[in-house]
């Protein structure tokens, strides 16, 4: 039998399996400047193309990855664990973004006048050059495409580096791209290790970098780009709270906080992690999150009716069966789960912790799996300054029956989003991103078509 290494493919392993289904040799020096080549060709044409022009591709990117849609999402399931109807919910919103940049992006790239005294001055939004795209695996087509497709309506090109567990599927959006008649260069996948990422952050030919990942990688993507005195922009961790109020509709925060915190098993950056509640109603509602909880069907990603599947890696699972012991060791209560599940799947129980405090590790820590962590807050007051105590600032969620409460709270949380009465979700209507060390720069909306753009002053007449 054909041993294949980390160190010389990347592999994707099928988590409810532990099978391999896929392996590919990482690219030689030799493959990636011949691949930075063409996207630095494709650049120096797709940069003159109409605006008109690139947004027939956006809208035939649509139709193709609707015309391949079930092979996307099972490639998806198989890869990374995802339960397939949310696969499939994955495929549609990522044509439905194509739709959208499709009809609204061009206006956000549009000239703008600018009101000078003399003569007549505009902003133009002109193109930066190839961006390389470091992404994650647990959005493996959305993650990828919520930044490709306003950079690339913008006329950027997209070099993609994508997690080596999910390469299967970074080649099937290529195909994608393809169908969907895209210009050679415009859309480039490299497959490589840390060290070749390194040499295109480098590369003269790159012009920015943007990263979804830890925070630890994203400390070593900015500095590099630092270094080479290229913008970047970093979508990392987060430890997002969840607040319930005594006044709240708690049927409808529970169903909100069930979803929040479970849906891709829990592995999502800007999940509801901590769960803080007013003293008032605590118990009523960790008694309806634990039923709602346990009311999940937890097994084969492959089946609709699976709501949590396998966690993508198994070193992750590991990860987070430490930090629930951490915790545990430390004085919380265990309501519902705390560990592996039997069998060769990479399955870990759906977990509740309740009694957390402030000095407990899944107060502390991003968990990035299926656990929730209830924390009782004494007031309004207390639970923001809970939500607050954190080194993370991704998003946030408050549910109260009183709107101009919500709104003061809002005005406090120090989090790139926040979602009253709603947990945490992206649409390209409005900007995604965070602060403190969830990382800086946004994506989607017309702050993600103009991150990667030169604003340029046109002034005619100075004098």
């Amino acid at each position: 039998m054909t041993v294949i290494s980390h160190q010389t493919h990347a592999l994707s392993i099928n988590p409810a399996t532990g099978e391999q289904i896929g392996h590919y040799p990482y690219e030689s020096a030799a493959v990636q400047d011949a691949t930075l080549a063409r996207a630095a060709a494709g650049y120096a044409a797709w940069r003159r193309t109409p605006v008109e022009a690139r947004v027939e591709r956006l809208l035939a990117l649509a139709g193709a990855l609707r015309d391949n849609a079930e092979a996307m999402a099972r490639m998806i399931t198989a890869e990374m664990g995802k339960p397939i109807a949310q696969a499939r919910g994955e495929i549609e919103k990522c044509a439905q973004l194509c739709e959208w940049y499709a009809d609204a992006g061009p206006a956000m790239i549009a000239p703008e006048a600018a009101p000078v005294a003399v003569g007549k001055a505009r902003i133009e939004y002109r193109p930066l050059g190839p961006i390389l795209a470091v992404m994650p695996w647990n959005f493996p087509i959305w993650q990828v495409l919520r930044g490709a497709v306003p950079t690339l309506l913008a006329g950027n090109v997209y070099v993609l580096k994508h997690a080596p567990n999910v390469m299967g599927s970074a080649y099937l959006l290529l195909d994608a791209i393809k169908r969907a008649g895209f210009p050679e260069g415009v859309f480039e996948v490299l497959n490589v290790t840390p060290d070749g990422v390194s040499a295109a952050i480098a590369d003269p030919r790159i012009a920015a970098v943007t990263l979804t990942g830890s925070v630890r990688a994203g400390i070593a993507i900015g500095s590099q780009a630092g270094a080479a005195l290229k913008k970047c922009v970093l979508e990392l961790g987060g430890s997002d709270p969840f607040i319930v109020l005594n006044d709240a509709d708690l049927d409808e925060a529970v169903k909100a906080a069930v979803i929040g915190r479970y849906q891709n098993t829990g592995q999502v950056c800007a999940a509801a992690k901590r769960l803080i509640v007013e003293q008032g109603v605590v118990e009523a509602f960790t008694a309806k999150f634990v039923e709602a909880t346990r009311a999940l069907v937890v097994g084969d990603p492959t089946q609709d009716q699976t709501y949590i599947g396998p966690m993508a890696r198994f070193d992750l699972r590991d990860e987070l069966d430490g930090q629930v012991q951490a915790t545990l060791a430390e004085g919380a209560s265990l309501l519902l789960g705390g560990g592996k599940a039997e069998g060769t799947g990479n399955f870990y129980q759906p977990t509740v912790l309740a009694d957390v405090t402030d000095q407990m590790t899944s107060f502390k820590q991003e968990l990035f799996g299926p656990v929730a962590s209830i924390i009782t807050a004494r007031d309004a007051r207390h639970a923001l300054e809970l939500a607050n105590d954190s080194e993370f600032g991704l998003a946030s969620t408050i549910y109260t029956a009183n709107p101009a409460l919500a709104e003061q709270l809002a005005d406090e949380l120090d989090t790139g989003g926040v979602f009253i009465n709603g947990y945490c979700a992206s649409d390209p209507r409005v900007t995604f991103g965070g602060v403190k060390k969830s990382g800086f720069g946004r994506e989607l909306s017309h702050f993600g078509v103009r991150e990667f753009c030169n604003a340029q002053t046109v002034w005619l007449d100075r004098n």
